[in-house]
C-alpha cells in the first residue's frame, strides 16, 4: 500500500462575502437535521406537488428493495412542466438550443415546451403506447429527446434512452430485453460536421428485434432514408394529424412507478438494466440539483451531456425542469470547429453555471490558455464536474483559467444507480482538489476493507454508502437476483459502489476509480486515477491512461499511455523526464516500465477512459464490446 499523498493540505477557500449569499451557507448546519434522513427527505419532498400525499416515507421492510413515499400519487411530468404553467413561469425560457454549426437556435418557454410534450404523448398514445410500454428512444442532442422522454413519462410509459452512437447490435439488445414495441429515432445526426446515420443503424437492429411494431422518425439531417410504410413513420407527418392536436392530461401514478429504464455496462458481462421510479427520483434530483449548485431563478444552467448518460437525464432535463430553471442545450462536442466553441456560447448566451466532465476539460487544456481568454467568461459563478475523479492539474486550470479564480467547482461523485448525487460539496465550503467533498444530506459513506472493517483515514478501500436515498435505483429491469448479488451482498445492508476511495481526517472522500482500475505492483495497490493525476500534473502532459500489465517479479508492471500538449514532442528524454517525475510525486513503485506517446485515448461516449481496451490491445487479447467506443 503507498502512503496517500497529502492532497489534504491544498485546500481553495470561499470567498467569504460570495458564501453569505449561497443557499447553503453551512454545512454543518444542514448535515446535522439531515442526520435523520427520512425526515430530511420528507421536507424536501414537500417542497413539490403531489396529487396524493404518501403514508410512508420509506418502507425498508424489503430491504434492499427499498419504496419512497408509500401510498404517494405524483407525476414527475406534472412537477417538471404542469406547475409552471400557473403564473409568469408559464413565459420563462425553459430550454435554449443550439445547433452544432451555430446556425439554428431554437427556444422553449414553459409553455411552448408543454405543447410540444403534449403532441408528442398524443402521438405515442395514437401509436397504442399507454402506462407500462417500454419506448426506446435512439436520438441526437436535440430538443425532440426532451420532448419524448418527458412525453413517455407523461403518459405512464417507461423510456429507455439509447445513446445515439451506439451499434445496431447494442440497441438490439436494449429493445429486446426492455420488450420495447415503438422505437423513436432520427434520420441522422451531426457530429464534427459529418453526418451519423441513425436510421440506417436502427433498421438493422430492429430487424432481429420483433417486438418493435412501430419506428417514429425526426427529420435533423435531411439525410435520405428508408422508409418501411408499414413500420415506420415521419413525426413531421404525425404532428400535422388530428390525433397529435388537443390536450393531453398527465397521467397520476404511484410514487414507485417506473419512470426509465438506463443501461449501464459494466466491465463484464451484458448490460444491466438500471430502473428508477417517479417519486423518489424527482425528489432526489430536484434537491442535490438546487442544493449543490446553488441554482437561482435568473440562472442559466448549462449541463454538457448527452441525454443518453444518466447525467443527461438527471441533470439536463429533468433536475433543471424541476427547479423551474433555464436549461442550455448545445448539439456539438468542445472542440469543433475550433477550440473555444463552449468559451463562445458561455459569451454569448451568457451561461452561469457549467457542468462537464474532467475528460472535456483535459482535451480543452491542451490547447492552452489563449482560446478561453478570447472570452468574456464573466457570467460564471459556478463550475461543475462529473464522470470521473477529476485530478488537481486539471482541477486548477478549470478553476483559473475558466472561472478566473473566483467559481467555485462542484466535483459530484454519483452513478446511474444512484441517480442523483451522493458525495459532493456546496459551493461555500473549502474545497479540495481532486476530492469529491462529503456525504450529500441524509447519506452516510464509509471506506472498507475486504472483511467489511472500515480502514483509517488515508488509507485506501471499498466505497459504500450507509443510508438508503430516493433517488436510488429500484432493480435491475427484469434481474433482482443480480441486483441483489451485485449492490447489496458483499456488505449486507450497504450498497456497494464499486469504486475504491479515501477519506481524509477532515472527512472529505477521494473516489480512486473503478475497484477493477487498480494495480497491485509489488504488493502495493496503485489507483489508475492517481498514477495518472501524477503524470497530467507533469507541464508536457495533456492526458494519460495507466494500465497493469502481468510481470514476472513484480506481479504487475505499470503502462502508461501519454497525450502531450501542444509544443512537445515525443522523445527519450522526455519519458525520462516522466519516469522520474512519477517518482517523485507518487512513488517509485509507479514508475510505469513502458511509456507510449499517442495522439489519443480510446474512450466511451461518455468521455470514461477504455483502459480495458488498452489492456487488452497490449495483450493481444479479445477486445470484448466496443460499442460505447466514441472513436
Amino acid at each position: 500500500m503507498t502512503d496517500a499523498p497529502d492532497l489534504a493540505s491544498d485546500i481553495v477557500t470561499p470567498d467569504p462575502e460570495a458564501a453569505q449569499a449561497y443557499r447553503i451557507r453551512d454545512w454543518d448546519e444542514v448535515a446535522g437535521p439531515a442526520a435523520d434522513f427520512r425526515t430530511f427527505w420528507e421536507d424536501r419532498a414537500k417542497e413539490l406537488e403531489w396529487y396524493e400525499p404518501w403514508h410512508t416515507v420509506l418502507d425498508d421492510s424489503n430491504a434492499p428493495f427499498y419504496s419512497w413515499f408509500t401510498g404517494g400519487k405524483v407525476n414527475i411530468v406534472h412537477n417538471c412542466v404542469d406547475r409552471w404553467l400557473k403564473g409568469p413561469t408559464r413565459n420563462k425560457l425553459a430550454l435554449i438550443w443550439v445547433s452544432e454549426d451555430g446556425q439554428e437556435t431554437r427556444t422553449f418557454s414553459y409553455f411552448s415546451l408543454n405543447r410540444e410534450v403534449m403532441t408528442w404523448a398524443n402521438v405515442l398514445k395514437a401509436m397504442g403506447v399507454s402506462k407500462g410500454d417500454r419506448v426506446t428512444i435512439y436520438l441526437p442532442r436535440i430538443p425532440e429527446i426532451v420532448f419524448a422522454m418527458l412525453a413517455c413519462a407523461k403518459i405512464g410509459a417507461v423510456h429507455s434512452v439509447v445513446f445515439a452512437g451506439f451499434s445496431s447490435d447494442a440497441i438490439k439488445e436494449r429493445i429486446l430485453d426492455s420488450e420495447s414495441n415503438l422505437v423513436i429515432t432520427a434520420d441522422g445526426s451531426w457530429v464534427n460536421g459529418k453526418v451519423f446515420e441513425l436510421k440506417n443503424i436502427v433498421d438493422e437492429a430492429v430487424r432481429h428485434a420483433p417486438t418493435v411494431e412501430n419506428v417514429v422518425v425526426v427529420r435533423r439531417t435531411n439525410t435520405e432514408v428508408t422508409m418501411d410504410p408499414l413500420r415506420d413513420h415521419w413525426f413531421s407527418d404525425l404532428e400535422t394529424l388530428p390525433i397529435a392536436k388537443g390536450q393531453c392530461s398527465t397521467e397520476v401514478l404511484d410514487a414507485e412507478d417506473p419512470l426509465y429504464i438506463l443501461y449501464t455496462s459494466g466491465s463484464t458481462g451484458r448490460p444491466k438494466a438500471i430502473l428508477h421510479t417517479h417519486g423518489g427520483y424527482m425528489v432526489g434530483v430536484y434537491t442535490t440539483l438546487k442544493y449543490v449548485f446553488d441554482l437561482r431563478d435568473e440562472d442559466r444552467w448549462w449541463c454538457t451531456a448527452d441525454p443518453g448518460w444518466v447525467t443527461g437525464h438527471s441533470y439536463l432535463v429533468y433536475g433543471p425542469l424541476l427547479n423551474g430553471a433555464t436549461s442550455f442545450m448545445y448539439e456539438g462536442g468542445p472542440t469543433y470547429p475550433y477550440p473555444n466553441r463552449w468559451w463562445q456560447l458561455i459569451e454569448y448566451y451568457g451561461i452561469n453555471i457549467l457542468y462537464t466532465a474532467p475528460t472535456a476539460i483535459r482535451s480543452l487544456m491542451r490547447f492552452g490558455e489563449a482560446w478561453p481568454n478570447r472570452h468574456d467568461l464573466s457570467s460564471l459563478r459556478l463550475l461543475g464536474s462529473v464522470g470521473e475523479p477529476i485530478n488537481p492539474e486539471a482541477w486548477h486550470w478549470y478553476h483559473r483559467v475558466i472561472g478566473k479564480g473566483r467559481c467555485p467547482i462542484m466535483d459530484t461523485w454519483w452513478q446511474t444507480e444512484t441517480g442523483a448525487f451522493q458525495i459532493t460539496p456546496v459551493p461555500s465550503m473549502p474545497l479540495k482538489p481532486g476530492s469529491g467533498g462529503k456525504p450529500f444530506f441524509g447519506q452516510e459513506a464509509e471506506v472498507l476493507d475486504e472483511k467489511g472493517n472500515p480502514v483509517p483515514d488515508g488509507q485506501e478501500g471499498f466505497l459504500v454508502l450507509k443510508n438508503p436515498w430516493p433517488a436510488m435505483m429500484r432493480t435491475l429491469y427484469k434481474d433482482p437476483d443480480r441486483y441483489v448479488s451485485t449492490y447489496w451482498s458483499t456488505y449486507p445492508g450497504k450498497y456497494l459502489t464499486g469504486d475504491s476511495a479515501r477519506r481524509d481526517a477532515d472527512g472529505y472522500f477521494w473516489v480512486i476509480g473503478r475497484t477493477d482500475d487498480v494495480i497491485k505492483v509489488s504488493g502495493h495497490r496503485l489507483g489508475t486515477a492517481e498514477v495518472e493525476s501524477a503524470f497530467v500534473s507533469h507541464p508536457a502532459v495533456a492526458e494519460a491512461a495507466a494500465i497493469g500489465l502481468p510481470h514476472e517479479v513484480k506481479g504487475n508492471a505499470i503502462h502508461a499511455y501519454v497525450v502531450l500538449r501542444v509544443g512537445y514532442e515525443p522523445s527519450e528524454d522526455l519519458e525520462d523526464e516522466l519516469r522520474q517525475h512519477i517518482s517523485r510525486h507518487l512513488s517509485p513503485i509507479a514508475k510505469p516500465d513502458q511509456i507510449d506517446f499517442v495522439a489519443a485515448l480510446p474512450k466511451t461516449r461518455s468521455g470514461k477512459i477504455m483502459r480495458r481496451l488498452l489492456k487488452a490491445r497490449a495483450l493481444g487479447q479479445p477486445e470484448g464490446d466496443t460499442t460505447t467506443l466514441d472513436d
